[in-house]
């Protein structure tokens, strides 16, 4: 049965196609629902971005920089194992991902109807996306990223690939956008994730259905908002009624469906826009607080206890030996080159100190100096099927070296927190039981 919803909004018919971006199936819907409705637009869910991605443009505004601020390295190998995980079962199926999107675009080239982008931008989702999942829940999108790359390495034989591919397609994948099946793959992406969830549904359902709408009321005066073909068919009254044909992803379909029907439940459009402002009370920064203010009372402490000298030295040495060792070995496990370690070996005892900057980003920057990537390795990392053509890519290793020293520098923190306090002969449960009596006090 063909996914696809019909519903009326100003006069105007828009058909839903829920497809599945690796599955030829839904490659040939699109192409038949095209064919036999002849809509005067059609719509796909792809940004700008992703529709240069598809296209295999490469973007001249890439700034390393930007990529390792923040929590962009992991932000940026988030999305890079979203992509595998798409374009591995894609493969298996011998179909690239994006195929529908860019089925629809080549037939309204094809038969000379204008097309219209209407995604949410894919930055502005991914950060959203970051921004809304919880400390653990990020904790466990890195294990996943780590599981990723290491089975990379253990993909068997073609033979392999061959019998699962097989197997995934003798009904499994099949079915991918059969409603019950779609609902119960969001039903558990949403038990993982619940604010990641909306950000990277249901928010774009609302995005989508309001551009469709804007779309549906300016059908006419089409130009503004979609990307004109070579031959564009021209818009004239001989049509009694406009029709749109939007191409989306199977679990958008029915969220979006919703709000054409109701669009006064839409939210803010503006606010689903709005890039998630940075967290001055985040858990990285009370972490920071929370050991500058340790520390500096250590530091008093000691003074004023008549702590020796040379325990007090002792003390900073293994906090510096103990960040630094660790955050260099996470720039040695990313294979990053030894200047790299040398530079995450020396500050990460003071990034610890300071929330507001990250060992990672100096060892990072470190890297991308001696790589020199470029917006093609970014392209490229994309695009690595293989363990090795990951490992060998510039972009890869950067962030990869950036992500892992920040990693180490944050185990270091805790160990050498411990290690400090057990050479100071601090009674580590009195420490924290005054630091409950403190929060408690101001409660």
């Amino acid at each position: 049965m063909e996914s696809v919803r019909k519903v009326s909004v100003n006069g105007v018919e828009i058909i839903l196609v829920g497809t599945g971006h690796i599955l030829e199936k839904s490659v040939r819907e699109v192409e038949e629902v095209i064919e036999r409705e002849n809509p005067d637009i059609i719509a796909v869910e792809l940004c700008e971005h992703r529709y240069r991605a598809l296209k295999g443009e490469i973007y001249e505004d890439f700034s390393v920089k930007d990529a390792l601020s923040g929590g962009n390295p992991f932000l940026l190998l988030t999305q890079w194992l979203l992509a595998y995980i798409q374009r591995r079962m894609g493969s298996e199926l011998g179909v690239e991902p994006g195929a529908d999107m860019m089925a629809a675009i080549e037939k309204a080239e094809k038969k000379g109807i204008p097309f219209a982008l209407v995604d949410r931008p894919i930055q502005i989702t991914m950060q959203r996306f970051w921004n809304k999942m919880r400390f653990f829940e990020k904790v466990k999108m890195l294990f996943s990223l780590i599981s990723a790359i290491f089975s990379m390495r253990k993909l068997k034989n073609d033979e392999d690939h061959k019998d699962s591919s097989r197997m995934l397609t003798d009904g499994s994948l099949d079915k991918l956008t059969d409603e019950d099946v779609v609902t119960q793959l969001l039903m558990e992406f949403r038990k993982f994730s619940p604010g990641a969830a909306a950000a990277l549904l249901d928010e774009r359902d609302a995005y989508i259905a309001a551009k469709l709408i804007s779309l549906a009321k300016s059908l006419k005066s089409i130009a503004p908002t979609a990307h004109r073909t070579s031959s564009p068919t021209s818009l004239t009254d001989e049509r009694s009624s406009g029709k749109i044909v939007a191409v989306v992803g199977a679990g958008h379909r029915e969220g979006i469906l919703k709000y054409l029907r109701n669009p006064h439940t839409l939210p803010d459009i503006s606010e689903l826009c709005r890039l998630p402002a940075k967290k001055m009370f985040s858990l990285n920064f009370l972490l920071g607080a929370g050991l500058i203010s340790v520390a500096l009372l250590l530091v008093i402490g000691c003074i004023f206890s008549g702590v020796p000298v040379h325990t007090f030295l002792t003390a900073l040495f293994w906090w510096f030996l103990i960040n630094g060792s660790l955050s260099c070995a996470g720039v040695m496990i990313a294979r990053g080159h030894p200047l790299s370690g040398v530079v995450a070996f020396a500050v990460a005892w003071l990034t610890s100190l300071n929330p507001l900057i990250a060992a990672g980003w100096f060892a990072g920057i470190e890297e991308a100096k001696i790589r020199k990537p470029s917006a093609e390795d970014l392209k490229k990392m994309f695009k690595a099927e293989k363990f090795s053509d990951l490992m060998n890519n510039k972009m890869f290793r950067v962030i990869l070296v950036a992500a892992l020293a920040n990693i180490g520098s944050m185990i270091g923190s805790f160990i050498g927190f411990f290690v400090v306090l057990n050479v100071l002969n601090v009674d580590i449960h009195h420490v924290f039981s005054q630091i409950f009596d403190t929060i408690l006090h101001f409660i």
